[in-house]
């Protein structure tokens, strides 16, 4: 009987390890890009964060706009505050009336 000599261990196609790099390079990137991209998920959660903040500011200068046009419907000509014209007089101009006492 003839003995078969032992194979010599075989090395991989150096095109196998090429795809292969290539392929775990490829899943490198788009993991990174799904992460960290310009549309990943760090970036989706800072601008939720900032639409959160946009939006309470929003709501604020609502409730603002809304004071002023009080403020100034008061101190038109249809409808005149009394109250509030002699506040802002004293206020603008430092008047006081007799009656008060001023603190510094």
């Amino acid at each position: 009987m003839m003995r078969s000599r032992p194979r010599p261990p075989t090395r991989p196609p150096i095109g196998t390890l090429f795809l292969c790099a290539l392929a775990m390079a490829l899943a490198a990137y788009f993991t990174f890009a799904a992460v960290q991209g310009d549309f990943g998920v760090l970036r989706r959660m800072q601008l939720s964060a900032e639409a959160e903040s946009l939006t309470a500011e929003r709501d604020r200068l609502t409730i603002e706009v809304a004071r002023m046009e009080n403020l100034t419907h008061r101190l038109s000509d249809d409808y005149l505050d009394l109250d509030l014209l002699d506040e802002r007089t004293r206020d603008t101009l430092g008047f006081m009336r007799a009656d008060e006492i001023a603190i510094r």
